[in-house]
């Protein structure tokens, strides 16, 4: 059985930091793409960032970056977040998101699994 576990979500002031993390069982985490989606009261979910399988592709949304760093240990089958001058704007639920057949799949929302999620609220 798949799981992926998010964690790290929290209530932090705007221009705070947080990190999230992702930790994959149940799967062969080095070979799929990773990602994070979040989705605000009221809005579609939406892509932030994601990570091919080697860690060598990587895509932001053009509203994050500059902002947030996306990262995967696969010794650890773990994916992070990295937020920092965090915004109210940012305040939603992040989606964790694994799919095999990789990263531009993974950007449309072609997604094979999804997280739980978790809440982030930036404080203005």
């Amino acid at each position: 059985q798949v799981q992926l576990v998010e964690s790290g979500g929290g209530l932090v002031q705007a221009g705070g930091s947080l990190r999230l993390s992702c930790a994959a069982s149940g799967l062969t985490f080095r070979t799929y793409a990773m990602g994070w989606f979040r989705q605000a009261p009221g809005k579609e979910r939406e892509f932030v960032a994601g990570i091919s399988w080697s860690g060598a592709g990587i895509y932001y949304t053009d509203s994050v970056k500059g902002r947030c760093t996306i990262s995967r240990d696969n010794s650890k089958n773990t994916v992070y977040l990295q937020m920092n001058s965090l915004k109210p704007e940012d305040t939603a639920v992040y989606y964790c998101a694994a799919d095999a057949w990789g990263l531009g799949n993974l950007k449309q929302g072609k997604i094979e699994y999804w997280g739980q999620g978790t809440q982030v609220t930036v404080s203005s």
